[in-house]
């Protein structure tokens, strides 16, 4: 990740993990100003985790910047664990979180599964949110899982060809079922290619261009564990969400200001699912990349998320 449209590195002032349940620990940590305005970071996948750079789409002299690994992922305990993990358990950590942190509301920042999270909080506890950041907007509908498996082909051909013949001839039918038998089997000789697999084929359907840096980072095994694992566990369980959920409860959002980020080429969150709530949320501003795809890395959608949460300054 550039340094150019971002702000300078920071270390976090406080971290730590906090028990959620008997099997579950999040790491989180707290970074910039711990009198400035409070911001949450949402990591992707699920499962993808937070980096030290997420950090620097914040200003450190105005954010308080709390940033959290959801359960199994990234930092937190046990790595990779999908049991009591649901899209009901990740709200009810960053309840827990707020609470122990001792902060009142927040600013909720998140891209592609982060937007889902973020949407799904908001949406229950409203009158904890000061503004919502999204990026790459994922409404969690089955059409967009099926989007995922099959659709990206369509512009990422050997990427999905790749992903497709990773599975014997007989077991191609069902890409999720079967990845996801593989994924959950306890024999890393078993899980780890499948997991380098999954995510190799999302990581280069990631960026416009092709980026190294982007599929490096999805395909280290400290995180491609707990992305490829979780997110097909979510997927299918059709992300613990009824269908069309995100969307129909937008109305809780009143009053409530947001931007929304999204890459004109964005071809793991298309932008008919970014245009579909702007149209829904009058309190949101929209804003196409028109040279981007779906990575919070890609300069355009760097540049656009550190305007946001420099404007937003004035409107929490």
């Amino acid at each position: 990740m550039s340094a150019d449209d971002l702000f300078p590195a920071v270390e976090p002032f406080e971290s730590g993990h906090l028990p959620v349940d008997s099997r579950h620990s999040i790491y989180w940590e707290q970074s910039g100003n711990p009198a400035g305005k409070t911001v949450v970071f949402l990591h992707g996948g699920p499962g993808a985790g937070a980096m030290p750079q997420h950090r620097q789409f914040f200003d450190p002299q105005a954010y308080r910047i709390v940033i959290f690994d959801q359960r199994g992922a990234g930092r937190s305990i046990p790595l990779g664990e999908i049991t009591d993990n649901t899209t009901e358990h990740l709200i009810a950590d960053m309840e827990a979180l707020r609470q122990y942190l001792k902060i009142q509301r927040w600013m909720l920042f998140g891209g592609s599964w982060g937007s889902s999270l973020a949407l799904a909080y908001a949406e229950k506890y409203p009158y904890r949110c000061i503004g919502l950041i999204l990026r790459g907007i994922f409404l969690c509908r089955l059409h967009e899982i099926e989007w995922f498996l099959h659709g990206m082909g369509n512009f990422f051909p050997e990427a999905q060809k790749k992903f497709v013949e990773y599975l014997p001839p007989d077991e191609r039918g069902n890409l999720l079922s079967n990845y996801y038998r593989r994924l959950t089997n306890a024999d890393p000789e078993v899980h780890m290619p499948a997991a380098h697999a999954w995510s190799r084929y999302e990581s280069s359907c990631s960026t416009l261009l092709p980026s190294t840096e982007v599929v490096a980072a999805l395909t280290d095994p400290a995180s491609s564990l707990g992305l490829a694992r979780i997110e097909a566990h979510y997927f299918t369980n059709n992300l613990f969400m009824e269908e069309g959920m995100l969307l129909a409860h937008v109305g809780k959002l009143a009053g409530i200001p947001g931007v929304i980020v999204q890459g004109r080429y964005d071809i793991i969150c298309p932008i008919l699912s970014a245009t579909e709530l702007a149209d829904v949320w009058p309190l949101a501003d929209l804003r196409i990349v028109p040279d981007a795809g779906h990575s919070a890395v890609e300069p355009g959608i760097r540049t656009a998320l550190v305007q946001a949460t420099e404007q937003m300054k004035s409107k929490i």
